[in-house]
This record gives C-alpha cells, sequence and structure tokens, in this order.
C-alpha cells in the first residue's frame, strides 16, 4: 500500500511540475472571467450562455490535461527508461499502472476544482444586455493571480524552489481566496449576502463532468502504454467525438437489435450522459440520485478501461 501511496503522490508531483498544466490551469481560469464579462446580447439567455461555455472550457482543458498528464505519465517514462527503473524493484505492473493512474485523477481534479471555482464565479458575474461586467470582481481575479505567479517567482529566486509547483499551488490558493472575497461584494463594492447569485446548480453539473474527465484520463492511460503523444490524443479525440454523437451513431441500430449497434454502443463512452449543463434550463436541477448512478457508470467503464490498458501494459517491452 506504501509504495501505491507513493507512486501516486510522486505521479502528482510530477504532472504538477508541468509548465503545460500551468498553463492550461491558467488559460482555463482567466478565459472563464472574460466569458462572464462579455456582452452577449442573448435574448434573454445570457447567463445560460456564459454557465453553458464555462462548463464547455472545463470538459475540453481537461481533455487536453488528461491526454498531456497520461502521456507524460507514462509513455514518457516507458521512453526515458524510469519505468524500467520502477518495474526493476519489488513493485508489480498493476501497482505502477494503477498508482500513475491515481496521481493523474488527482491532478485532474484539481485542475477541475480550480474550473469549478471560476465557473461559479462566473454565474456570479453574469449579466444580461442591460448589465456591466462586474469590473471590481475583475480586478479582485487578476489581482490575485498576479500575486499567485509573483509570490512563484521570489520563492523560487530567494529560496531556489521550482517555480512550476509553487505557482500551481498558489494559483489554486489566489483563485479560492478570490471566490470568497468576490462573494462578500456586489458589483458596486457594496456588503452582500455571501454568495449571493451563485448558482450552485453547477455543483453536480462539474461534477458529473470530472467523472468524464476520468474515463477519458482512463482512456489516455491505456493508449499511453504504447503510443506517444499525438497518437493518443487523435484516438482520444476520436473518442470523444464519436461518444457525443453515440445515441445518434450507435444508439438507434441497438434500439432496433443490431448485434453490432449494441456492441459500438456499449464500448463507447456516452457524454450525453455526462454533459447535462442544457437540464440547467428554466431554474431545472441534476438531481444527485443522478449524479450517483453516473458515478458507477463511470467507475464500470473506467475498471474496464483500466483492465485493456493493464493487458496492453503487461507484455510490454521497456528496454
Amino acid at each position: 500500500m506504501r509504495q501505491l501511496v507513493t507512486i501516486a503522490t510522486n505521479a502528482f508531483m510530477e504532472l504538477v511540475r508541468q509548465p503545460v498544466f500551468l498553463l492550461l490551469m491558467t488559460f482555463a481560469s482567466a478565459f472563464n472571467m472574460l466569458l462572464a464579462s462579455m456582452f452577449y446580447f442573448g435574448f434573454g439567455d445570457d447567463q445560460k450562455l456564459v454557465k453553458d461555455s464555462v462548463l464547455a472550457v472545463m470538459l475540453l482543458t481537461g481533455l487536453f490535461g488528461a491526454v498531456l498528464s497520461a502521456s507524460a505519465s507514462v509513455a514518457n517514462e516507458i521512453r526515458t527508461g524510469t519505468a524500467l527503473a520502477v518495474l526493476s524493484k519489488p513493485v508489480g505492473r498493476l501497482r505502477f499502472l494503477l498508482g500513475k493512474f491515481l496521481g493523474l485523477a488527482a491532478a485532474l481534479t484539481l485542475m477541475t476544482y480550480v474550473n469549478f471555482v471560476c465557473a461559479l464565479l462566473a454565474s456570479r458575474m453574469a449579466f444580461d444586455a442591460y448589465g456591466d461586467p462586474d469590473r471590481l470582481a475583475l480586478q479582485v481575479f487578476f489581482g490575485l493571480l498576479v500575486l499567485a505567479y509573483l509570490a512563484a517567482a521570489l520563492s523560487n529566486y530567494f529560496l531556489r524552489r521550482t517555480f512550476v509547483p509553487d505557482a500551481v499551488f498558489g494559483l489554486v490558493t489566489a483563485i479560492t481566496l478570490a471566490f470568497i472575497l468576490i462573494s462578500f461584494f456586489n458589483k458596486e463594492g457594496q456588503a452582500q449576502e455571501f454568495a449571493k447569485g451563485v448558482d450552485w446548480r453547477l455543483v453536480p453539473a462539474s461534477v458529473l463532468i470530472l467523472f468524464a474527465l476520468l474515463i477519458l484520463a482512463g482512456l489516455a492511460l491505456a493508449c499511453s502504454t504504447r503510443l506517444e503523444v499525438i497518437p493518443t490524443l487523435s484516438i482520444c479525440t476520436a473518442f470523444f467525438l464519436l461518444g457525443l454523437m453515440s445515441d445518434y451513431l450507435f444508439g438507434r441500430w441497438a434500439q432496433q437489435g443490431s448485434t453490432w449497434g449494441q456492441i459500438f454502443y456499449s464500448i463507447m463512452p456516452n457524454w450525453q450522459q455526462l454533459w447535462l449543463a442544457d437540464a440547467l434550463e428554466n431554474g431545472k436541477t441534476i438531481p444527485w440520485s443522478y449524479v450517483g448512478k453516473a458515478m458507477v457508470y463511470s467507475f464500470c467503464y473506467l475498471g474496464a478501461t483500466l483492465s485493456v490498458a493493464l493487458i496492453l501494459f503487461e507484455d510490454r517491452e521497456l528496454t
């Protein structure tokens, strides 16, 4: 058990040290704030457009983060010989692969948390065509974002600490603090009830997106046991696009009793079951009972994906 925790912790810290991880997190958080500060002229659906957009950013950045992180965690270690050095010790391939996935899942959860907090802020800052952007919230948010980078730079210069992980954890702290501070004030800077205007219905929607990202992480990990970054990204993108059209492409065949339709419909992850942004219309909410069922589906699919990854990795030549 200690070996599994050690591998997972090292994998998590290794991914946090990747500059692309910091860039994805920074870009996504800044872009979410800009999405909440634009004039859409959406005929009353401005706030819905903002919420749909920030959830889409959460999903797409998670897709790229899962593929790039899985490739850095497995494919790169196989290529450089680090995996062979680890497996030469009394560490089985199952424990190695499971530890890598747990570290990857922790890194994706951290990225999703940042996007989730930004989504809550965006729902609080969204306005219609007759309103104005929340300039005070933007100043607080980007001011703390700059302070996080500045603190990481100072720790790197004076304490010789690594810049990227300090910036990542500083960014997480800064965005959390920004949400707390902004929630106490309205656009005019007057005190208000905490988190007034925040759409908490985004919580179950974000949890469902996290389940989708964990499935993508499992697929990326399975591909990374044999392939490099670009082929892995291509395959995961294909699964992502086909999964979005799974009901149309395979679902109708499966309902008609087609064997191949049922096979492909079972193999292909159905992202529509995990992307429920449209369910937030007209004051509707996503019940937590549905989230529990989606968790069972995701974990079952993830177990099958990791089993395939282990089969591919079991006879992989590491020398």
